[in-house]
């Protein structure tokens, strides 16, 4: 079967393009030790842009496409972040991106494999129909069970489901991680036994948190803590205007600080970083993608003793000097995935966020026109809106709700 789709290619001078695509649909599973599955179709109705297909284009200009493209083809169907309708279930669906041969497709190991549509190995939604695992088509809240149509603010929330799921698998191991960092701290400065004492060390990991950048995975992280302690004193920093929509965002929605630092050196930075915080920080998470994030937290000086760094960025080299970062207990926390665990808790909060107000539109002709453009010149130029969507099937949204 052909469909219509954006698909990637290695090619330097389109390396996006829109046409006409032979679908497959190998069986494919969901997790290790269960059955190899055939997709069952699903019609895509509203999709995300992600910074990852912004990469992959990037890639495809430099002929680095090969291990991305599904086994057998030399193309790859992009997109990630949506909505789905499920003919033959009647419903509407979100796609657990990733699966494969392991027993948990976030922490495989050297003996296992992965896929993640629309990313590595398997075909996205960006196109008129595809195949999904059916294992893989997640339902929404109960709630939604009849709906024939979705209603738009609805579909702008769930836009964002894969990296909210990141955002509370980034918290997850961030509670993980500072309780086994301090626990033994805290049983010796309390005098308190093991248990009592990885509590406390949870609540000491999120006593002051900073987090650099002001991209959507930021902004999830900060919602993320921000539910869960209550008392987490949680700074944003990023270039962006106090003004802006998104700073704004962070202070009346997380009630989270926001320090602007865009006019401020590295040295300039730090300091005002400490005294906002009213100390170093105990967490510091780089999401800003720039090389600024690991110089700032370990050159300046801003992540303290026994604190964590968790690099979500991607592309930045985190450096560090040995001797300070050993003698500091320091952690360096690398990880961004989540499990089906996550995305469905992603889905259930998110139904009833606000994070809809800070999605904007592109028009689908305009798009498909020439998507390139649109990559480079709207949705992720200078200015460019947090979060870009295309409604991809107008039949299946209700645009008055």
């Amino acid at each position: 079967m052909k469909t219509y789709a954006t698909y990637f290619v290695n090619d330097s001078e389109k390396p996006l393009r829109y046409g006409l695509v032979n679908l497959i649909n190998p069986p494919r599973q969901r997790l290790r030790g269960e059955e190899k599955k055939e997709g069952i179709e699903a019609i895509p109705v509203f999709c995300g842009f992600c910074g990852t297909d912004f990469e992959l284009m990037k890639m495809g200009r430099q002929s680095l496409l090969d291990k991305k493209f599904p086994k057998g083809e030399k193309r790859l169907i992009n997109g990630h972040e949506g909505v789905v309708w499920v003919p033959s279930e009647e419903r509407f669906a979100i796609v657990l991106i990733r699966g494969g041969d392991s027993f948990d497709p976030t922490r495989f190991t050297e003996d296992e494999t992965y896929f993640e549509y629309g990313c590595d190995g398997a075909d996205g939604i960006f196109c008129d129909k595809d195949y999904f695992n059916p294992d893989m088509l997640l339902h929404l809240p109960k709630k939604y069970d009849n709906l024939k149509k979705l209603p738009l603010s609805l579909a702008k929330k769930l836009v964002f489901s894969d990296p909210y799921a990141c955002a509370v698998f980034q918290y997850e191991r961030m509670c993980d991680i500072g309780q086994a960092q301090n626990f033994r701290v805290e049983m010796a400065k309390r005098k308190c036994d093991e248990e009592t004492a990885r509590k406390y060390a949870q609540d000491s990991t999120f006593e002051r948190v900073v987090i650099f950048g002001l991209g959507t995975t930021g902004l999830f992280i900060g919602d993320q803590i921000r539910r869960n302690r209550k008392g987490a004193k949680i700074l944003f920093v990023a270039r962006s205007d106090e003004k802006s929509q998104k700073a704004q965002f962070v202070k009346n929605e997380l009630d989270c600080d926001y320090l602007s630092v865009n006019n401020l050196n590295e040295r300039e930075t730090a300091d005002a970083i400490v005294e906002k915080l009213g100390g170093k920080a105990t967490v510091f998470v780089g999401t800003s993608g720039t090389n600024v994030e690991h110089k700032i937290a370990f050159e300046q000086g801003v992540l303290g003793c026994n604190g964590i760094y968790n690099s979500f960025s991607l592309g930045p080299k985190v450096t560090y000097d040995t001797m300070p970062f050993g003698f500091k207990n320091q952690v360096i926390l690398a990880s961004i995935n989540f499990t089906q665990k996550h995305m469905q808790t992603a889905i259930e909060l998110l139904c009833d966020s606000k994070f809809d107000t800070l999605v904007e539109l592109i028009d689908k002709e305009e798009f498909i026109n020439d998507p390139i453009d649109a990559y480079e010149n709207k949705i992720y130029s200078k200015g460019a809106p947090l979060k870009t969507a295309v409604i991809w099937n107008g039949k299946y949204i209700d645009k008055e709700v």
